[in-house]
């Protein structure tokens, strides 16, 4: 397959993603040490009954959660998370550069602090790579694992053979990219590619606006992260049944098989888990299908 019809159909590739940087965004002032764990993620709570987590992607607000957390909450506790540095949430000193292991460890804190116990996470894009990380580094804290749209090793979009070693040149390459570039590279590559993360126009404002008001050196080091982390040899730690929702349309290109085929190499190495496809949607299936996701979840709690 055709590396560019892979990037648009799974949606959560990074070149794509990219775009929610603010290329006008200052970065922040580098201070002396690392922060605490809980000061890397904020999180709002509504609702009561079994608790619910959930996590954005790159750049994104909770926001994207609103529709689904609007039906849950009436039965539910909802967690919504966001990190720091995305969607106008403060960003944090990053002298090493870690954005997505240290927002695991923060959920997994949060988790022990309130006495959550066995929560179901729920993770788009990036927030399902932490989804996956929390499920293999912290199994006995996890109930159930939704992924939306999202692999265990980004950069199998861009190349099917990498490994972490060889994906350090492209992702070091791109996030340099990311941090140099101009105000108008910024909206040129935003406008074009912003229609194939969300098929839905009435959406994409909202977006744009939350990757604007990111911090950028936050989003490039997690590019970077998500680019050279490969979780395939974690899934085997994973104690929680998964499930893994998937976005496809005809404009993809590729026939559907084919992308189902590569999610179930992807995650072969994960030992309970199911698969299910949200046809007509790009990357943000919550939002452009947002009752057929509503009722994927409903399904996936009530199992």
């Amino acid at each position: 397959m055709r590396t560019a019809n892979i990037r648009a159909m799974i949606g959560g590739t990074l070149l794509l993603m990219s775009i929610l940087v603010p290329a006008s965004a200052a970065q922040s002032p580098t201070r002396a040490s690392e922060q605490p764990n809980s000061q890397r993620i904020s999180v709002q709570t509504e609702g009561t009954g079994t608790d619910v987590i959930l996590i954005p992607g790159l750049a994104s607000s909770r926001d994207v959660w609103a529709d689904l957390a609007s039906g849950l909450r009436t039965s539910h506790r909802i967690h919504l998370v966001e990190l720091a540095g995305f969607a106008g949430t403060p960003a944090i000193s990053n002298p090493e550069g870690k954005v997505i292991a240290p927002a695991v460890d923060a959920i997994a804190e949060y988790i022990n602090t309130q006495h959550i116990k066995a929560p179901v996470i729920i993770g788009h894009s990036l927030g399902g790579e932490i989804a996956l990380m929390l499920g293999a580094r912290y199994a006995d804290l996890v109930g159930r694992l939704m992924i939306v749209d999202a692999l265990p090793f980004y950069t199998l979009t861009i190349n099917p053979a990498a490994t972490s070693e060889t994906a350090v040149p492209h992702a070091t390459a791109m996030r340099d990219w990311l941090l140099s570039q101009s105000a108008e590279q910024f909206v040129a590559f935003q406008n074009t590619s912003i229609a194939r993360l969300a098929r839905t126009e009435a959406v994409r404002p909202a977006l744009v606006a939350a990757g604007i008001n990111s911090d950028r050196k936050t989003v490039a080091d997690a590019v970077y992260e998500l680019m050279v982390t490969d979780l395939r040899p974690e899934l085997g730690r994973i104690r929680a049944p998964i499930e893994i929702v998937y976005a496809y349309d005809p404009l993809f290109g590729i026939p559907a098989a084919s992308v189902e085929t590569m999610y179930r190499q992807a995650y072969a190495a994960a030992s309970e888990i199911h698969f299910t496809r949200i046809d007509d949607s790009f990357h943000f299936v919550m939002l452009d299908q947002p009752e057929r996701f509503s009722s994927a979840v409903a399904s996936f709690l009530n199992q």
